[in-house]
């Protein structure tokens, strides 16, 4: 099969790319190396991947229409549209260029997708962030997801309703999968765990937003990598999946164990909660279970040592 990854750089996408590489796919990534993040880290994924004759990069943003040209040469079977500005706090900060690239951008691929000969599998990468204040745990599927509290989340919700067009209007089969706080090797650095762990090898203060009971459903790298296969393999139609751990972790329990993983007391400093953020994730994954024959392999615990592994053998 040839797989179009877009944001192969990234945390995710390099995971998918380099799973898809070792199951005997064809990869063609795409990324644009913007300075969300420090642009070597994607760098140093993507070196791994290009020792592969059978991946492709390509370098430029989404929004080039050569750039997309580009990358659909060849005419994948499927495309993996992982690219997107993540982060609830900045979109808020820059709500329109979230909105240019995850919304505009988002439709800019299906359009390319649809044009194609045969059209290719479309997987969308959407979030939990989509439920904003559901109260009603594990959030399901068929929860309504109406009232996103972030640019970010409506970004991802508006990307759902667009891709949802594509498949009424002209048939492409389209699966979007909303991920679950996604951690392991190769977070990005300013996601909380990577961010929390820097500043407790260097002995700084961690600032712990609410009271600690706020809680997210952690989900380790390789439980999404096999989602994300398994989500090519079978998409059909349109549809919707979890891709959780089905399980919450506190934001206090998370400081502790990571503390305890690490070996380091914490400084804590209590702030109020932030705007945006939203006070808990819990993912049903009995219809991913059920269509994916999803199965996540990796407890918090197992997965938190894992990345404290890593952390610890990539630190300068």
């Amino acid at each position: 099969m040839r797989v179009l990854v877009t944001g192969a750089a990234g945390f995710i996408g390099s995971h998918v790319a380099r799973a898809l590489l070792e199951r005997g796919d064809t990869v063609v990534g795409l990324d644009s190396f913007n300075d969300f993040y420090d642009p070597a880290i994607k760098e140093r994924n993507v070196a791994a991947l290009l020792d592969h004759d059978a991946f492709t990069l390509v370098r430029g943003s989404l929004l080039d229409p050569a750039v997309r040209d580009q990358a659909h040469q060849g005419e994948p079977d499927a495309v993996v549209h992982l690219a997107a500005y993540a982060g609830v706090r900045p979109s808020i900060q820059n709500p329109l260029l979230y909105q240019r690239h995850n919304i505009e951008g988002t439709n800019l691929m299906l359009e390319a997708a649809r044009q194609q000969p045969t059209p290719p599998k479309f997987i969308f990468a959407s979030s939990s962030s989509v439920y904003g204040e559901n109260e009603k745990v594990p959030f399901e599927e068929t929860d309504r997801v109406d009232h996103p509290i972030s640019p970010y989340a409506s970004t991802k919700k508006a990307g759902e309703l667009i891709a949802h067009t594509y498949h009424h209007l002209f048939g492409l089969d389209v699966t979007c999968l909303r991920f679950f706080t996604v951690y392991g090797p190769g977070q990005r650095p300013d996601l909380a765990i990577h961010k929390f762990a820097r500043l407790l090898r260097e002995g700084q203060p961690i600032d712990q937003y609410g009271d600690g009971t706020s809680s997210r459903d952690y989900t380790y790298i390789d439980d999404i990598v096999q989602g994300v296969l398994a989500a090519i393999d079978r998409c059909r139609g349109y549809n919707i999946y979890n891709l959780g751990n089905n399980r919450a972790v506190t934001l206090a329990d998370l400081i502790e164990k990571l503390s305890q993983a690490m070996g380091v007391t914490p400084t804590i400093v209590k702030k109020p909660m932030q705007p945006g953020d939203v006070p808990r994730t819990f993912a049903s994954i009995e219809r991913a279970a059920a269509d994916l024959g999803y199965a996540p392999q990796f407890d918090f615990d197992e997965g938190l040592r894992r990345f404290v592994a890593w952390f610890d053998q990539t630190r300068p």
